[in-house]
């Protein structure tokens, strides 16, 4: 696990072990906040860091979104109080338990986990919370899932941005459109820092041009897709589209870029042929 400090009190967190997916700590004088929760695996030795070299019990923890990579290692923080977007507990609640039923059958390090969902929900406007002398405003950003929110340091200028947020836009499961828009609100905010869900904290001078490259990607993929409709063999036309023709890279997110652009553009198509038929 990689692991920086980004500002007084403020920590940043990176699995080795899947998609450069990020966590992040906010630390008081008597108990810290902790952001997702990186994937299962990885959760004992964030939550050691936090609790032996830093001192202090995790009393919150914010899950950005429901899925597994940020919020599966709730569990092994049973004291901690969790708090998401009302339709993330609401999500986790019918639909985390079967997704751990079938991980287990893969992976045996999942056999002892508990899906804990949100204890405390939001769903319109924002929520507020104070650890030590840091304001943190919490608020919507969905498109990468409709139940996705972001983390403000307002003194700081540092956002958690969740999975809004990442080296390739991925918008399956959730909203191209939505996630365009929680984009441009993030590139608005006069940041110093971005902390993406997955990959590398974006420094002030390089958010302008990192927006404008997820909404250029994104842009790209509704072309592609509108134009492949209209041929004979669309999903034979969008195989063949890579991420780098869409002005990516592929050696992002530990080398799933590539596929997770795929997955994109097979979702796209789906909702494309979906609403065209209605």
């Amino acid at each position: 696990m990689q692991r920086e400090r980004v500002s007084e009190n403020v920590y940043w967190f990176q699995s080795e072990t899947y998609a450069q997916v990020t966590a992040g700590a906010i630390v008081g004088p008597q108990w810290a906040l902790l952001i997702d929760t990186l994937m299962p695996q990885d959760t004992p030795q964030l939550r050691d860091y936090i609790e032996r070299t830093l001192s202090v019990p995790v009393k919150y923890i914010i899950n950005t979104h429901h899925h597994a990579d940020h919020s599966w290692g709730n569990c092994l923080f049973p004291n901690a109080t969790v708090i998401g977007h009302k339709l993330c507990r609401d999500i986790m609640v019918s639909t985390s338990n079967q997704a751990l039923d079938s991980a287990v059958k893969s992976n045996s390090q999942f056999k002892n986990l508990t899906i804990i969902p949100p204890h405390i929900t939001f769903e319109e406007g924002s929520l507020t919370l104070k650890v030590g002398k840091k304001q943190i405003r919490i608020f919507p950003t969905p498109g990468h899932s409709p139940d996705g929110i972001s983390v403000l340091l307002e003194e700081d200028r540092v956002l958690f941005a969740g999975d809004a947020f990442m080296p390739l836009p991925f918008f399956v499961g959730g909203d191209l459109d939505a996630l365009s828009e929680s984009i441009k609100l993030i590139s608005k905010m006069s940041l110093e820092n971005i902390i993406q869900g997955h990959g590398e904290i974006i420094l002030r001078g390089e958010i302008e041009e990192a927006a404008k490259s997820n909404l250029n990607y994104l842009r790209n993929l509704r072309k592609i897709v509108k134009s492949a409709v209209r041929r004979r063999n669309p999903l034979d036309v969008l195989r063949e589209v890579d991420v780098e023709s869409c002005g990516k890279s592929r050696v992002y997110l530990g080398g799933l870029a590539n596929e997770l652009h795929q997955h994109n553009i097979r979702y796209l198509y789906d909702k494309t042929i979906s609403s065209d038929l209605v």
